[in-house]
């Protein structure tokens, strides 16, 4: 039976935080991008203004739904696909501030 090279199949943040060598470091520092990734794309793009309480129990089951990301952004690219999602949020942004800024200027 062919030997299988599991470092060929990570996706790259569970190759650059090394999940096959250290597994408990590794995949916590996933875990803790994850969320960090998530909330910020929640906070770009969906994030309402809501109260105390809702706002907890939103993050909460964010960071227990990453939890299965997790697992699953080993092999396959949850986190990469978080980033290029942040990047076009910010990228939004950003255009909208410069639009509403130049509309002003235009309408002063």
């Amino acid at each position: 039976m062919p030997e299988v090279n599991v470092q060929e199949h990570l996706s790259f943040f569970a190759g650059l935080y090394r999940v096959d060598e250290f597994p408990k470091l590794g995949m916590w520092m996933l875990y803790l991008t994850i969320v960090a990734l998530c909330i910020l794309v929640y906070k770009l793009g969906f994030a309402q203004k809501l109260p105390m309480l809702k706002s907890i129990l939103i993050y909460l089951f964010l960071a227990l739904g990453c939890t299965i990301l997790t697992f699953l952004a080993i092999f396959l690219p949850i986190t990469e696909g978080l980033v290029v999602a942040a990047l076009i949020l910010i990228i939004y942004k950003i255009r909208r501030y410069n639009y509403k800024k130049d509309q002003a200027q235009n309408d002063a």
